[in-house]
């Protein structure tokens, strides 16, 4: 049985707040047990293996890191929060499964460098060490769908963790994986590159980090209060339709998903698995594929906020252009930077333990879109710190 401390993000409350509300509201966030756990993955030089192509490498190797710590805690009947960002994770896990949850991600690192030449950055950093620092972690519960609860996190301590896992003098994390099992059961990557919707244009792929910590909240709500009176409601500017989604059936595509789960091609299961594509059709038009398909644009992970906004939308150019505009008031008055790629498509990658609820889709826009919008945000940062060191 768990103690109340492990139980922390089970027992949190599902704010019943509007976003751009619950962002200003303290008393709807609670602070991260000082005993849990940030677990940071990362894929080194990604900028230029989306460059070089390799996108879709990307993405699904990001979703693997995922599916491997989200099989270990559903073992271990624990449930933790998690933020896809495109070329890698995060997580926080409370002590009782942080050793396993490196292990496993040692044994998927190693995997991920055999069959793809990608090396995957995995490490970790008490979230104890993160308040001792002077930084600060803060978590609420916010409902994005009927069917999809998502954490939303305040305070600059992700953003802590990660300067210190991805910096150069950052020491590795020992775990070996001998004695773990790697489960990358439910991981999929069985639909084509999306269209936006029949009455949208095209895909947009932001980010938008705080550059003062105690206006973070202030900023993000204007950002998402604005984004809302520009495209809608979430279910108004989702990317993902249920009459866009076409099921791969080339060879390759499927070989991509294998190599990563399975670490090697299986003729048997890649025959079975193109067959079930080739047909998948059939499946959707029943009422049991009707409602799949329904619960998986709901389920659909096109919204995280983890000390950053990180989101992928879909609209037309008019309102893109009027959200440009706006972001870069907010930029010049010293508010916020942010980073923003635009696209014709989104990429999905999917962990499904069942078909009825038990499924969750990730989203990114084509061409690498996150990691896109976070080169953008790079450069903005190196231009703000060459310009405070000349001043």
């Amino acid at each position: 049985m768990l103690t109340p401390d492990q139980d922390f993000y089970t027992q949190l409350p599902v704010s019943p707040l509007p976003l751009g509300d619950l962002l200003l509201n303290e008393e709807h966030f609670s602070t991260v047990p000082a005993s849990w756990h940030v677990i940071i993955t990362d894929i080194k030089s990604s900028t230029e293996a989306v460059l070089g192509g390799s996108h879709q490498n990307v993405n699904l190797i990001a979703t693997g890191s995922i599916v491997s710590v989200l099989n270990l805690a559903f073992d271990m009947q624990v449930t933790i929060p998690f933020f896809f960002g495109g070329d890698g994770a995060t997580f926080i896990v409370p002590e009782c499964l942080i050793n396993k949850a490196m292990q496993v991600l040692a044994l998927y690192k190693a995997s991920t460098f055999e069959n793809f030449n990608l090396e995957l950055r995995t490490g970790t950093v008490t979230v104890k060490k993160i308040y001792e620092q002077g930084y600060h972690l803060h978590m609420a519960k916010y409902k994005s769908s009927r069917s999809f609860n998502i954490p939303v996190v305040l305070g600059n301590g992700l953003n802590y963790a990660e300067k210190i896992i991805k910096g150069d003098d950052y020491l590795l994390s020992g775990h070996d994986g001998t004695d773990s099992v790697l489960d990358l059961t439910g991981m999929q990557c069985r639909w084509d590159k999306i269209p936006p919707p029949e009455d949208k244009e095209e895909v947009v792929t932001l980010l938008v980090a705080a550059l003062h910590h105690k206006q973070q909240a202030s900023a993000f709500s204007k950002v998402m209060k604005q984004i809302e009176a520009l495209y809608g409601p979430h279910r108004k500017r989702q990317p993902i339709s249920v009459s866009r989604l076409k099921l791969v059936t080339t060879f390759n595509r499927i070989g991509l998903e294998m190599r990563t789960r399975l670490g090697q091609f299986k003729w048997l299961d890649l025959l079975q698995t193109w067959a079930v594509n080739l047909l998948g059709h059939i499946y959707f038009r029943t009422k049991k594929g009707k409602a799949y398909l329904k619960s998986l644009v709901e389920m659909s992970d096109t919204l995280v906020i983890d000390g950053k906004i990180n989101t992928v939308i879909s609209g037309n150019v008019k309102q893109r252009e009027a959200l440009q505009q706006y972001l870069d008031e907010l930029e010049t008055a010293g508010e916020i930077i942010y980073g923003l790629h635009v696209s014709g498509a989104s990429v999905m990658s999917c962990y499904v333990r069942d078909m009825k609820d038990g499924h969750i889709h990730f989203v990114d826009g084509s061409d690498g879109g996150y990691t896109q919008a976070a080169r953008v945000i790079k450069r903005k940062l190196k231009e703000i710190n060459h310009q405070q060191k000349a001043d």
